[in-house]
């Protein structure tokens, strides 16, 4: 039979890959696919082509699973038997295989990014394709071995240094197709490639030029950063079969309805774009652009447990900002302020404003630099001091009095902050909008690197 077509269905925002493989007979797999099904389910129906079976790697703990909601739409789920899932599907065991009328996959035990992790070799007769490997071997990389477990972090990745070893056993040619990606917390370089060959990573991946196990423990263990609280929470959420999701309408709300939510601990969630929020807001709201990014920061800045609220502009679209928030398992979306900013105006309610700062207009020695760790060492701004944001609610009180400009790549990071910052008390904040290179360009003068 020909070559099956393998679709990547890519979350730029998550930075993750599921995949959906054309069996022929109108029949189609599915791997890794988030409960946010709109674009997997969409490319089937394009195709016509019905789901008939979804392969799930590992518990994923960046999002929610799709898996049981395809199951329950008569698809075969194929997932390890190691995972303790609570939902009905085919545990396998490392060799065992799975004929997909015509095809076969095959599952490899891959431990290290979590301990039931599977790869998945797809095969015509004999010839191996391509390898499903999840959170194993990424393009130019590994995924962390620290979800699990803090404990077990070194034991992992010793496990995923063997089972690495294992992948590149099979023949060069071998397309590798990761779940995670560029712009994944759960680990890969920045670089657009999201599919590779056996062979290329052979040749160029980093973490397989180390030498020995040691060494690549030692290399992979120091290339770990933070990553979103949420990601504690979501395996064992997959474990179960996760709700199905909520309603995409967003409940509309009163400006007086708003304000008693608030006042009895919701949290104002502004999605509109950073100069719409600095021009005026509802006072304690927390920023958090809709973009790409807003799943993760949803799940990284704001509780679980407490209902949300949001605050959109009109031509935004509330089904994206539900979507967005329902796939890393966050249904406590309650409703929206109805009308927006202009109706908690016409209803008496006062704004809170933040100064836009252009890169010309910014004195080095007054920056918070709000990035992760990584992208601060690359280049920062002379004698600008270092909070992630994600550690910022933790750690305003480091901020000191005074007046503090926010940084970050572009300004959407660096406006949550400074909201951050203004429920905290500290309310004499401005918002660069631009990043570290902006103000290179705009000042000329050079950015440390350390």
């Amino acid at each position: 039979m020909p070559a099956p077509e393998v679709r990547p269905i890519v979350d730029q925002g998550l930075g993750n890959s599921t995949y959906v493989v054309d069996l022929g007979g109108g029949r189609a797999l599915v791997v890794d696919p988030s409960r946010d099904l709109r674009a997997v389910e969409g490319e089937a129906r394009r195709q016509r082509l019905e789901i008939a079976y979804v392969a799930e790697t590992h518990l994923h703990a960046d999002f929610v699973t799709g898996a049981a909601t395809l199951g329950d739409r008569g698809a075969d789920v194929l997932a390890s038997a190691a995972g303790g899932r609570e939902f009905p599907h085919r545990g396998l065991h490392d060799g065992e295989e799975v004929d997909l009328g015509g095809l076969r996959l095959r599952a490899l035990a891959a431990p290290g990014h979590t301990e039931e992790h599977l790869a998945f070799l797809l095969l015509d007769g004999d010839l191996p394709l391509g390898v499903f490997t999840g959170g194993s071997l990424l393009v130019g990389a590994a995924a962390r071995t620290d979800l699990v477990d803090p404990a077990k972090t070194e034991a992992l990745a010793r496990a995923q240094h063997a089972s690495l070893r294992r992948l590149t056993e099979l023949p060069d040619d071998v397309l590798v197709w990761p779940t995670h990606g560029a712009g994944s917390f759960c680990s890969a370089p920045v670089g657009a490639e999201r599919t590779s060959t056996i062979g290329h990573e052979k040749a160029t991946n980093p973490l397989l030029q180390a030498a020995t196990e040691d060494e690549f423990v030692a290399r992979f263990l120091a290339g770990l950063g933070s990553y979103p609280p949420y990601f504690r929470r979501l395996p064992a959420l997959n474990r179960h079969a996760p709700a199905d999701p909520p309603a995409t309408a967003l409940r509309p709300l009163d400006a007086a309805e708003t304000r008693a939510l608030r006042d009895q601990g919701a949290v104002l969630v502004d999605v509109r774009p950073a100069a719409d929020f600095a021009a005026g807001h509802v006072p304690g709201s927390l920023a958090n652009t809709l973009r790409g990014a807003f799943a993760t920061w949803l799940g990284w800045l704001a509780p679980p447990d407490r209902p949300l609220v949001v605050v959109r502009n009109e031509d935004q679209d509330p089904a994206e900002i539900v979507w967005q928030a329902a796939k890393i398992g966050y249904d406590n979306v309650v409703g929206e302020l109805a009308g927006g900013v202009p109706a908690w105006t016409r209803a008496g309610g006062t704004l809170a404003r933040i100064d836009l700062l252009g890169p010309a207009d910014v004195d080095d020695a007054d920056v918070l630099d709000v990035r992760q760790a990584a992208e601060y060492r690359s280049g920062h701004v002379p004698k600008a001091r270092h909070i992630e944001l994600g550690q910022l609610a933790d750690r305003s009180d480091d901020v000191g009095p005074g007046r503090t400009v926010l940084m970050c790549g572009h300004g959407e990071r660096a406006m949550s902050a400074a909201s951050i910052l203004a429920a905290a008390g500290h309310d004499d904040t401005g918002v660069m909008l631009g990043g570290p290179a902006d103000w290179a360009r705009a000042t000329g003068r050079s950015l440390v690197t350390s």
